[in-house]
């Protein structure tokens, strides 16, 4: 008699809205990685950090995932896989995902002092990255500065929190039958009391709308005539010689926080619109505007806000809407302050949770067609990569704010500057700040880097100290490595 053991039923779900584009969007170039790294006040033990990623993994169910390819769609499985610390090697965001491979979604590397965690963006946004960042940190230093206390650290996230089956993403924006959209109006008059607090205060994955936003200014010139009914707008694209293997050249400009929060107050504006204004100055300095063969004068950025502010969510998983802003260059005041501020007025009118509400449920609908249903999945692909190359056709930049970061009792003390960026398919620039230090981190599929110059002098000339450190990218700077 043959005895057989019973086999555990693996627990999948299907990607969420924001997810799926970044299977079918990925390239060498564009991996679609982002990292998110902390330097410490010391030298890191990998021996004491391999013993809290162990521990970090368990309490976040949802990292456990590998990706798998079904016929109509892609899912996240679980899986018995442990994720093993490494000795940094390879050049930042390098592809995570490879198709013929069961691998776990992310990476821990180590280099000296500074700790890094790498996240392909299907499996989680800047949010959920951040809470597993914290969460190491928070054992490793407790493990290296603490080892007596064996008590689980108060405020911690519970692991029930990250689950692999919770889509914020269905859960505020399918349809929805009477009963459950009677339970829900319920829910929402319950917490009405408490929600405009949160929509103020909550953290922001990519951009900390919570900042006061101005009372706004009008957008006619005093004195001038009427406009002309406004033409097809040319938005201008940035290009330059490609990096020599598809590395992503990274720079990083790190300065104190206080003062850019001043001027970006100074202003009138959030920090998130004060820092695209400013990048937008930088490009215009760089001459680009008046090269392009096009003759295109307007700079446009996408911004990705975090929903949890708007939409309470404690999700790991993908969680995010994108607004994209724009400046025409000669139709109006081009100053960097009246570009923050039109940046503003256009990023208010559509943060609002009525108007995101309203094109997620458009979106979840198109996604959730019968038709689109049976769409098959390598189809399903190339649809959605034309239509990410045509988004990429009217997009200068793209942006990532992920505002000031607090970190746990038992961390914060020994973690210095910390640090975000993303592969980037065209330039990018991401923020972040802790210990009264701002980071942007400005990420490119080019070489060039003059509009990083230009954006240096820009905070320096507003009496802003900023150091600069850059990544080796081409061929002669990777052969000094040897040297």
């Amino acid at each position: 008699m043959k005895l057989s053991l019973p086999v555990r039923r693996r627990h999948w779900v299907r990607l969420d809205n924001a997810s799926n584009i970044f299977l079918a969007a990925r390239s060498d170039v564009d991996t679609k990685v982002f990292r998110m790294a902390a330097e410490l006040d010391h030298e890191v033990d990998p021996a004491l950090l391999q013993e809290a990623l162990d521990a970090t993994y368990e309490r976040f169910p949802l990292y456990h995932a590998v990706l798998r390819r079904g016929v109509f769609w892609y899912y996240l499985q679980d899986s018995d896989l442990r994720p093993v610390l490494e000795p940094e090697t390879e050049h930042t965001c390098a592809p995570i995902y490879q198709a013929d491979r069961r691998t776990l979604l992310f990476r821990v590397v180590h280099h000296r002092r500074r700790v890094s965690l790498e996240v392909f963006h299907a499996l989680s946004d800047g949010t959920g990255a951040l809470w597993f960042l914290t969460a190491l940190l928070e054992e490793y230093c407790r493990r290296r500065f603490a080892p007596e206390d064996t008590t689980d650290v108060a405020g911690s996230v519970e692991p029930e929190v990250h689950e692999l089956a919770a889509d914020s993403f269905a859960h505020h924006f399918r349809r929805r039958t009477r009963a459950e959209r009677a339970a829900r109006a319920r829910e929402e008059q319950e917490r009405a009391a408490h929600e405009e607090e949160f929509s103020r205060e909550a953290a922001s994955a990519m951009l900390r709308a919570g900042e006061e936003e101005p009372a706004g200014e009008d957008r006619e010139t005093s004195g001038a005539p009427d406009p002309a009914p406004p033409a097809p707008r040319r938005v201008l694209r940035l290009r330059g010689t490609r990096t020599p293997d598809h590395r992503t050249r990274v720079l990083e400009l790190t300065m104190p926080v206080a003062p850019v929060l001043a001027l970006a107050k100074g202003e009138g504006v959030a920090m998130s619109m004060f820092l695209t204004a400013a990048f937008f100055e930088a490009i215009r300095r760089t001459g680009a505007l008046e090269r392009d063969a096009r003759g295109a004068r307007t700079l446009a950025a996408s911004v990705p806000v975090n929903l949890r502010q708007f939409f309470p969510s404690d999700s790991a998983r993908n969680f995010f809407a994108t607004i994209t802003v724009s400046h025409t260059y000669g139709a109006g005041g081009d100053s960097l302050g009246e570009v923050a501020r039109r940046l503003q007025e256009d990023f208010g009118a559509e943060a609002r949770p009525e108007a995101l509400e309203g094109r997620l449920r458009r979106l979840i609908r198109v996604e959730r067609a019968p038709l689109a249903r049976i769409v098959p999945r390598p189809l399903k692909d190339v649809l959605l990569g034309l239509a990410n190359r045509a988004n990429n056709r009217s997009l200068t930049v793209a942006i990532s704010n992920l505002g000031r970061v607090t970190l746990p009792e038992a961390a914060a003390p020994h973690v210095g500057r910390m640090l975000f960026h993303v592969s980037a398919a065209r330039p990018q620039f991401c923020a972040i700040s802790h210990a009264g230090l701002l980071t942007i981190s400005f990420t490119s599929p080019f070489v060039e880097t003059e509009h990083v110059r230009e954006y240096a002098r820009i905070l320096t000339e507003a009496g802003i100290e900023v150091s600069v450190a850059a990544s080796r990218t081409t061929e002669a700077e990777l052969a000094e490595v040897g040297r």
